[in-house]
């Protein structure tokens, strides 16, 4: 993975958080709390999941473990 990558599946990883946010919010006023929360659930596990994983990609890089590549260009 470059660094490029990495930012763009950052910005996945936090949008999807913030989106199900949003679809909680939403969700709620049409269709009933019970069912919002069942919409949001997976797309908060899923970035959050993506944000983990990015954390722990970048303490590795930072230690030298694991290294993200730079970008060429």
């Amino acid at each position: 993975m470059d660094r490029e990558g990495f930012v763009k599946l950052a910005f996945v990883g936090i949008g999807l958080v913030v989106l199900s946010f949003f679809v909680r919010g939403f969700g709620q006023l049409v269709l009933g709390r019970d069912m919002a929360e069942l919409l949001q659930a997976p797309l908060a596990v899923v970035g959050f999941l993506i944000v983990v994983y990015l954390f722990i990609r970048a303490t590795l890089d930072a230690v030298g473990i694991w290294t993200v590549e730079n970008s060429d260009g």
